[in-house]
């Protein structure tokens, strides 16, 4: 067997291995209008839809948001600022936590709900 010929093998086999691998995560199967029978793998579908995604950051958003107020901005920002000056893992939390445009908006609407609720 000539060079040439054992690399066409070997591409045959490594396209052979990937589609066995692909129809071992699941396949459907559908007749076409000639009676045909095709097998065609199942996309992966991502555990995490959209809408999880989106829930997770609005309520983390939120979350900020209420801390904002019940805090105030100025103590919020201080304990932020302390976070900055830790560990790394604190910086990253204390990047995550610093204050957006969207967040303090919301801490805004919020404030005087909260502040009439403890009164």
């Amino acid at each position: 067997m000539s060079i040439l010929q054992h690399q066409e093998f070997r591409g045959r086999v490594n396209r052979l291995q990937n589609k066995h691998a692909k129809y071992a995560q699941g396949y459907s199967a559908r007749v076409q209008s000639d009676g045909l029978i095709v097998l065609e793998p199942r996309r992966m579908q991502s555990r995490i839809s959209g809408k999880v995604f989106v829930l997770v950051i609005v309520s983390f958003l939120g979350f900020k948001a209420f801390l904002m107020a019940a805090l105030g901005l100025g103590n919020y920002e201080e304990r932020v600022a302390r976070l900055a000056d830790g560990t790394a893992v604190e910086r990253v939390g204390a990047l995550v936590m610093q204050a957006d445009p969207l967040s303090v908006w919301a801490a805004e609407q919020i404030g005087p709900i909260l502040r009439q609720a403890v009164s």
